[in-house]
């Protein structure tokens, strides 16, 4: 038992010196703080599911084919996909569609706008609110949509042209500015 005392001994001066020569442990430090994000969000509107803020396409007033001799043709102003016109914005705006001039305004006796088939021969057309064609929509003439709650609202905008005599075959249009302010 005496070797394993003095052995002992000798290795108790070690320790000591090793633990004197080993740098001591650190307690862990903790740092605490935050992150901070944010996002901005800007009114918007899609005009019949498109975003943009030029050339963009309200839809299209399409008469169809008929004699050179009718009387009136009817049709309504659709969007992309074939259903009416569709307007989608930012919740809690309130969107105003304004139907500018067209390209040949005045140019026929019988409708404030005019088809043209670029040979000079009009036709006279207007724009209307209902499908009975007693709202008339004049020249920068507006329509107000209700309130958005961010679900697409249709806009419902009709035309007819009025047949005139001595007509030539051909085919005829007209390009008619839109605004949405919102």
């Amino acid at each position: 038992m005496h070797a394993q005392a003095s052995r002992t001994a000798l290795m108790l001066p070690a320790l000591a010196l090793l633990a004197a020569l080993t740098p001591a442990a650190q307690a862990a430090t903790t740092v605490t703080g935050q992150v901070t994000a944010s996002l901005v969000l800007t009114s918007s509107c899609l005009v019949n599911g498109v975003a943009g803020s030029t050339n963009i396409n309200f839809g299209s007033l399409n008469f169809g084919t008929t004699s050179s001799l009718f009387t009136q043709a009817s049709s309504q102003v659709l969007g992309g996909g074939g259903g009416a016109m569709s307007i989608l914005c930012s919740a809690g705006t309130v969107p105003v569609v304004k139907v500018r001039a067209g390209s040949h305004d005045g140019q026929a006796t019988g409708g404030a706008r005019a088809l043209a088939d670029g040979a000079g021969h009009f036709v006279p057309y207007d724009f209307f609110t209902d499908t009975g064609f007693a709202n008339l929509l004049a020249i920068d003439g507006t329509i107000s949509l209700a309130t958005s709650t961010g679900v697409a609202q249709t806009v419902n905008l009709y035309g007819r042209a009025i047949g005139v005599a001595g007509l030539p075959a051909g085919t005829y249009t007209d390009t008619v500015a839109v605004e949405l302010t919102f």
